[in-house]
């Protein structure tokens, strides 16, 4: 991919069963961004996402990215995954070292030590040993995030990453995903729903609406 883009999509048609929620999709979206994907509910942020990561085919067009080579770090809406760990936070971050450290012996051993410095970066020291269940929304929603980052993947993709936490909670978890972009030049894309508590942090969002998709400066975005 050409002129620092990372993520590019072309004449990209998205939906389920061969219906079309957005047509005519053209993205380049350059390393390093914190892009938010704004719109109304229902207007296909997250469809976008999950075609983007590949967990949907296209309907049309073409998606390029880096995830063959470097797996994106992903963190799903928080409702869907909730009853799935009776595990503790400590392990449920080191899940995300799997896939590239393995199981066992020092990978393990350095997967552990990513996930306590991440867990200590994100003030959940004391609560590593607790269960996914035995945690409040925000902590949890701390650890999601954490997962996603603890083998410092180049793009980072969120879905509500700030759904169901008090104002405290999503403006700490936004201004470590702006961090993880700015500071250590992730790309990380995130789907959220309000204009207000982006403005600060993201100087183009993603709007999704009526069936279109388009980067714009964040403050000429309406819906």
């Amino acid at each position: 991919m050409r002129n620092g883009n990372i993520i590019e999509c072309s004449d990209l048609s998205v939906g389920y069963a061969g219906v079309p929620v957005l047509r005519g999709v053209n993205l380049c979206i350059k390393a390093g961004m914190f892009l938010p994907f704004v719109g109304p509910n229902g207007a296909g942020k997250t469809t976008l996402l999950r075609t983007i990561l590949g967990l949907l085919r296209p309907l049309r067009g073409v998606v390029h990215t880096p995830f063959a080579a470097t797996p994106p770090g992903y963190v799903a809406q928080q409702k869907s995954i909730d009853m799935l760990y009776p595990v503790s936070a400590l392990d449920i971050v080191m899940m995300g070292c799997y896939p590239l450290m393995g199981w066992s012996g020092r990978r393990s051993a350095e997967g552990r030590r990513r996930a306590l410095n991440l867990l200590e970066a994100f003030g959940l020291t004391e609560h590593a040993h607790k269960t996914f269940d035995e945690l409040s929304g925000g902590m949890r929603q701390k650890v999601l995030v954490a997962r996603a980052l603890v083998m410092d993947p180049a793009v980072v993709v969120m879905d509500e990453p700030t759904t169901e936490l008090d104002e405290s909670t999503r403006r700490f978890v936004l201004h470590k995903l702006c961090a993880a972009a700015h500071d250590h030049g992730r790309t990380v894309l995130l789907v959220h729903h309000g204009l207000a508590s982006v403005m600060a942090l993201a100087d183009e969002v993603c709007l999704v609406h009526k069936g279109r998709a388009e980067l714009m400066p964040t403050d000429q975005a309406r819906f």
